[in-house]
């Protein structure tokens, strides 16, 4: 009863007869034309010619496909078993569409990579299993034809994406990186890391209390965070600027607007207030740095000017804070 309860309703590899792997072999290449379409679909736009790619490949999923369906037709008829991967125990199950749709470029060029290997030991194992002479040498030929298709690939690219075409493509897929995550999140560090020096270190030398600093700092990073971020994902949806996701770009706005301040704030988590401040300086130091850094390595500012830009301003921010506290 208790291996019964643990039972995910799949069957084993070992337990299909030659016409269950020939229907298994016909749904496969189904979804894998189907999902290389689909990556086709989702390049068009931004690498065509990586599309053209995908596209190709599917077609050469359906011959495979045709060439299983005359099999099982000579073999065992018009009606094909309905058995899929998600049926059988071991394989891999594919995301669908929608968990695909956030991959770059290179992940999906590694997923394809790795839906022909997993298709090769499928072949290999599954010519292992069947004793027909006629299913035996064309499982194993499309082992071979799976194993060859990373050479397929590279012509196809060869043919479709030429060395300035993919150089294009990659510095796309890089400019919408910048666009979608290091604008927005870079815009945020900076509002938590500047905008919040003046209120955390106005209130420790106000108060001197090292834990009500933290309360007021930590409050200030979170409302920051939040106030940038739905600021981020409201004022813009993408669809006319290119600029991505404005969920994507609330949350990397809000998130490192929040970790800007909190970087200062929790210093004073520790009880001794010049400990607690030094430590705080000391984080502001680093802070500032890792922004100019960030706009020199990803928005190609010159690393001096920037960090002249930065480290003045944040500075200046510091400075009023420390004047008005003791003030």
């Amino acid at each position: 009863m208790f291996g019964l309860s643990l039972s995910t309703g799949k069957r084993s590899f070992d337990s299909l007869s030659e016409q269950e792997i020939l229907g298994l072999a016909i749904s496969s290449e189904e979804d894998d034309a189907r999902i290389y379409l689909a990556y086709a679909d989702q390049l068009r736009a931004t690498a065509p010619q990586s599309a053209k790619v995908f596209e190709d490949m599917a077609e050469v999923e359906h011959t495979h496909r045709n060439m299983l369906i005359e099999m099982h037709r000579e073999r065992f008829g018009e009606r094909i078993p309905l058995i899929r991967r998600e049926h059988v125990r071991g394989f891999y199950d594919r995301k669908p569409d929608w968990l695909r749709k956030n991959l770059t470029l290179d992940q999906i060029r590694t997923e394809a990579e790795l839906m022909e290997q997993g298709a090769y030991r499928f072949y290999m194992a599954a010519a292992q299993k069947t004793s027909d002479a006629g299913i035996r040498r064309l499982l194993g030929d499309l082992a071979l034809a799976e194993q060859g298709h990373e050479e397929i690939a590279g012509m196809l690219g060869e043919k479709h994406v030429t060395e300035e075409a993919k150089t294009e493509e990659d510095e796309g897929a890089r400019r919408q990186f910048i666009l979608t995550y290091v604008q927005p999140g870079l815009a945020g560090l900076m509002d938590g890391s500047v905008s919040t020096l003046a209120p955390i270190f106005a209130a420790a030398f106000a108060t001197g209390d090292t834990w009500s600093t933290f309360l007021i700092g930590l409050s200030a990073s979170v409302g920051a965070g939040i106030s940038m971020g739905f600021t981020e994902a409201a004022h813009d949806d993408g669809k006319l600027s290119g600029r991505g996701s404005p969920v994507k770009r609330g949350l990397a706005s809000g998130i490192m607007t929040a970790l800007g301040g909190l970087g200062h704030a929790l210093p004073y988590l520790i009880p001794h207030f010049w400990t607690a401040t030094i430590t705080a300086a000391i984080v502001v130091f680093f802070e500032l740095w890792a922004i100019a850094f960030i706009q020199n390595r990803y928005m190609e500012t010159p690393f001096w000017r920037a960090a002249m830009q930065v480290v003045l301003g944040g500075s200046l921010v510091l400075a009023a804070g420390v004047l008005i506290g003791q003030g």
